[in-house]
């Protein structure tokens, strides 16, 4: 199952979809995939196509988001056991192979904490500079970046742990942190990189985007 959290992302999701489905396409596990809508008052709900699935809210939210699209699954009555949850950002594009992938690190790992490339069009080139110079240097073993637009779990462990926790920021964090206080094994995974946007309209408070406005502030 993928869940995708959207907050007023009309002009963004189709291509996030597209890639979800390409990446879908190319395994033989059925794979669900819901956009959590969250207080959407723009044409998002417009761009889901057929086959996709959407929860709406009016929270505000992202980590309330992500676990409205969660809990959708537990409503079908979906063993936990069985189920494995992949969550992307509706800025991002996952790479083909993305849930193929998710599925090796599975069979070895109970969370799947993977990594991003940032598509560069809207920040100066020093910022693009500085900040990969602080990724790389943080891309030890294990590389530590928790990014909600690349992360995997197993349902079991996701309810173990009572999920995502309304946050409004920094909920991938959380969630791999108490994951990992309970005992998980988790896989922090290098070679399954997600694109995610530079944008500068931030839908958080915080999040990637304001980790962006930081550097840029600080330059």
């Amino acid at each position: 199952m993928v869940v995708i959290p959207a907050h007023n992302e009309q002009d963004r999701l189709g291509d996030c979809l597209d890639s979800v489905l390409r990446a879908a396409a190319r395994i033989e596990t059925p794979v669900r995939v819901v956009v959590a809508l969250d207080s959407c008052t723009d044409g998002t709900a417009l761009t889901i196509p057929a086959g996709v699935s959407a929860v709406r809210i009016e929270a505000g939210n992202v980590g309330a988001a992500r676990r409205a699209g969660f809990d959708s699954a537990a409503a079908q009555g979906i063993s936990p056991a069985r189920l494995w949850y992949a969550t992307t950002d509706a800025d991002s594009r996952v790479p083909p192979d993305w849930l193929r992938c998710q599925l090796r690190d599975a069979a070895v790992f109970d969370v799947a904490v993977g990594t991003v490339e940032v598509a560069w069009s809207q920040r100066p080139a020093t910022i693009r500079t500085d900040y990969e110079k602080r990724y790389r240097r943080a891309m030890s073993t294990p590389h530590l970046h928790v990014h909600g637009a690349n992360l995997g779990v197993w349902g079991h462990w996701y309810r173990a742990v009572d999920g995502f926790a309304a946050l409004p920021a920094d909920e991938d964090v959380d969630l791999v942190t108490r994951l990992g206080r309970a005992g998980a094994r988790v896989g922090w995974i290098a070679d399954n990189p997600v694109l995610t946007s530079d944008r500068r309209d931030n839908r958080v408070r915080g999040g990637f985007a304001g980790y962006l406005d930081d550097i840029e502030r600080a330059g």
